[in-house]
């Protein structure tokens, strides 16, 4: 980390559909973000969204077990969000979907200027697949995560997608490419920028 530099906290959304403990792609791509993220002095945590209840709504806390506001709470104590997807049938993963209509909720969730309380956080989001659509699913994302209010960093993502019509996983790799290992490297780099960036130079009031 170069000196002086504010220190920043980064969470990652693992919406694979496989529970811990199996191996994801979509957790170890997240991994290979934070490897960059922690070399730019952030502070990681993983959280496997399909080991909560996560009730579906477009509230913070859907009450009768919903285990959302555990998360909800370490995503508003980070500066820096990754959303890490796998692709299904060309879309993100249904976890992915649930995971966004109840950020929703934090439009309404605003602070002493008014400001959504995601304006000022900074969102990064990763994709693992089998087939063609990574593209698709990073601008889908990337639309809800502005909507919400999180800032975009220039080359805020990072993609692989194996041959169609074949078997073989992220996981799976001998070795992450070259073009893939970079790409990462600048989405985080870029990302703590930005976070850092925010943090001393916050949006203009909404009053």
């Amino acid at each position: 980390m170069e000196h002086n530099q504010q220190s920043l906290r980064a969470v990652a959304l693992i919406c694979s559909l496989k529970p811990s403990p199996a191996e994801s792609s979509s957790a170890l791509m997240a991994e290979h973000v934070f490897e960059n993220l922690r070399a730019h002095g952030v502070d990681c945590e993983q959280v496997r969204c399909v080991d909560y209840d996560i009730a579906p709504g477009v509230e913070a806390d859907m009450g009768g077990g919903d285990q959302w506001p555990q998360i909800r709470e370490k995503i508003l104590a980070a500066d820096i969000l990754v959303l890490s997807s796998p692709i299904w049938l060309g879309h993100p993963a249904s976890v992915t979907q649930r995971v966004l209509e109840r950020l929703d909720a934090e439009l309404s969730n605003t602070d002493e200027q008014e400001r959504p309380v995601m304006v000022g956080k900074v969102a990064l989001v990763a994709v693992v697949g089998n087939e063609d659509g990574a593209h698709k699913v990073v601008a889908d994302l990337f639309q809800a995560l502005n909507d919400v209010g999180y800032s975009i960093p220039a080359q805020g993502c990072t993609y692989w997608n194996g041959p169609a019509m074949e078997s073989g996983d992220y996981k799976d790799l001998d070795e992450v490419p070259e073009q893939v290992a970079s790409t990462t490297a600048a989405a985080a780099r870029n990302a703590a920028h930005l976070a850092r960036a925010l943090k001393q130079a916050q949006y203009p009031s909404y009053q």
